[in-house]
């Protein structure tokens, strides 16, 4: 018998995606402490990414109803990161169809991004691999998030992963969108994604939601499956139940690379206070709508509503409306 929880896989890459996701929770208006304050622990945690926000369309999304980390415009990324002279790679994130990437997304050598992200549903994949081979073209590191893979037919997972073969991504990234998936079931998908990719140097990579408060086993189960891209947050920060807890990831990885400390310096001094003011995590609302494998917008707007607890209610509108 072996122990292989006690060493560490040195290919393993981690991104800290707290200010991107976590931006859902508050229409990415994250102050410029915070921002630099999550920076200063990737770098000092010794993380490999950090996902600053997102490359939203100006003409789809107003500027004046989001904070500037939807838009992740060059001089707002500066302001808080400088050049980001230090070994983390910053990564922002491209939605298929809501992206003006031909005017938005700049040359590599004039941004402060090394990395962008194209996030896609399946039925948008042509839009995605022109952005894709965009962004290639521009000199960036390039990554695709395949969402609500758990809704997604058998064929059509089969045959996105084809396509994307042959396209200049590095990462494909299985991305349980609504929190809905098991620990056999991500191991299937990490299993069929790695099957597909074989051969081509790209990687695999999980982005887990705690509906069931299975995002850190998950993330567990897809890493023992040879996933090798990472996504976290601190203290689970994101859309509704949240994400991957960066610091119980970071304690598990063994890396000595990765240091957990500088992450609970981050929680103690910024996140403890957030979660007085925004409210995320594994909620009972969520709850439901993971184990009903469904889109978490009804629950979040029941948190966000005046009637949290009337999970009854709640539970049977759901199951009516299968």
């Amino acid at each position: 018998m072996t122990a292989p929880w006690i060493t560490y896989r040195p290919e393993l890459k981690v991104l800290d995606c707290t200010i991107r996701d976590g931006g859902l929770v508050n229409s990415h208006a994250f102050d410029d402490d915070l921002v630099s304050a999550v920076h200063r622990a990737c770098i000092e945690g010794g993380v490999d990414y950090m996902e600053i926000g997102y490359k939203a369309s100006k003409k789809l999304f107003a500027p004046g109803n989001f904070g500037d980390w939807k838009f992740c415009d060059e001089d707002h990324m500066r302001r808080v990161l400088g050049e980001n002279d230090s070994p983390l790679k910053i990564a922002a994130m491209a939605d298929a169809e809501k992206t003006d990437y031909h005017e938005d997304i700049l040359p590599a050598d004039q941004s402060v991004l090394d990395v962008i992200r194209v996030a896609t549903y399946v039925h948008q994949l042509p839009v995605a691999v022109d952005m894709i081979k965009d962004a290639a073209d521009k000199g960036y590191e390039v990554t695709c998030n395949l969402m609500a893979i758990s809704i997604v037919q058998e064929a059509e997972i089969d045959q996105a992963l084809e396509v994307l073969r042959d396209t200049p991504v590095g990462t494909v990234v299985v991305v349980d969108s609504f929190g809905a998936l098991y620990g056999e079931q991500v191991a299937r998908l990490v299993q069929k994604y790695r099957a597909a990719l074989e051969g081509t140097g790209k990687e695999v990579g999980i982005h887990a939601h705690n509906n069931q408060q299975l995002a850190f086993a998950n993330t567990i189960e897809s890493i023992v499956q040879g996933a090798n891209r990472i996504d976290a947050t601190i203290a689970g920060m994101g859309r509704g139940a949240g994400n991957c807890p960066m610091e119980l990831l970071i304690g598990f990885l063994r890396n000595p690379n990765y240091r957990l400390r500088p992450f609970l310096q981050l929680l103690e001094e910024h996140f403890v206070a957030l979660q007085e003011k925004l409210r995320w995590g594994a909620l009972v609302p969520y709850n439901i709508t993971g184990q009903l494998n469904q889109h978490p917008r009804s629950a979040i707007a029941m948190v966000e509503g005046d009637e949290t607890h009337q999970y009854v209610e709640f539970y049977d509108k759901l199951v009516a409306d299968l």
